[in-house]
């Protein structure tokens, strides 16, 4: 099993104050959270950072690592750009300066460091759809943007309360937006567990409401109603439990 990382950033204003998260899975079983801000900074600076943190964090473990993010900035420029970007001295195609260089220059210096031997994935989640890795990294990159300092969770990942390893099967980055996307299908519930209680929810913003800023929190999307009731189950719960 590879190394996990979901990484986002935010900033209240382009440029504004910013924050960025990190949550890291290692093999064995140990989940780390981590988070930052900058009093003055840009949500792709932050997109980077967040990225950048966990790499370091996991400079001296070998393996495999997924990183996961929502932002296709960061993977097209670490998996395409940045060689056009080093070629042409770090200017861009029209002659200008690339935005981020620093930061670039050391992203590319952690993913160097890994070398073939530790590859890395990368992988695209669509933001605010209910992947609750992603959700969290968002939660956390937020409070920091807004001055906030959220607690940051180090432990077992059994005693977690986010289903991190809930990923949608395709992570391929979206094609460019000329190419028309295929329609997402329709979820057939969100659920989620808050103190205990089960609840279903029509919609992923009611159950962002219920679930957002609650740590312990389970919540997931479901495809049909055997989904649902399968969900349920694991998490200890019957349909006819749910409110």
């Amino acid at each position: 099993m590879p190394i996990l990382i979901f990484a986002d950033g935010a900033s209240s204003g382009n440029p504004g104050p910013g924050g960025w998260g990190s949550i890291i899975v290692l093999p064995e079983g140990e989940v780390i959270e981590l988070g930052g801000r900058e009093a003055h900074t840009t949500n792709n600076r932050m997109e980077l950072m967040g990225v950048i943190a966990a790499l370091r964090k996991i400079a001296a473990v070998p393996g495999e690592v997924q990183v996961l993010t929502d932002s296709v900035y960061v993977i097209r420029g670490i998996t395409e750009w940045r060689w056009a970007w080093s070629k042409r001295q770090w200017k861009t195609a029209e002659g200008g300066d690339v935005a981020n260089t620093d930061l670039w220059k050391d992203l590319i210096r952690v993913v160097s460091a890994r070398g073939k031997e530790n590859p890395i994935e990368w992988g695209f989640v669509r933001g605010h759809v209910g992947v609750p890795g992603n959700e969290r990294v968002d939660e956390i990159a937020v409070a920091f943007s807004k001055g906030k300092h959220p607690a940051l969770y180090q432990g077992p990942l059994m005693q977690y309360g986010i289903a991190i390893h809930d990923i949608p099967e395709n992570t391929n980055v979206p094609d460019s937006a000329r190419q028309p996307r295929a329609a997402k299908p329709a979820a057939f519930s969100y659920v989620s567990v808050v103190n205990g209680v089960p609840m279903r929810h029509a919609t992923w913003p009611e159950c962002e409401a219920r679930v957002k800023g609650r740590p312990a929190a389970k919540f997931k999307r479901t495809a049909s109603a055997s989904d649902e009731a399968s969900i349920l189950d694991s998490w200890g719960f019957k349909v006819s439990q749910i409110k």
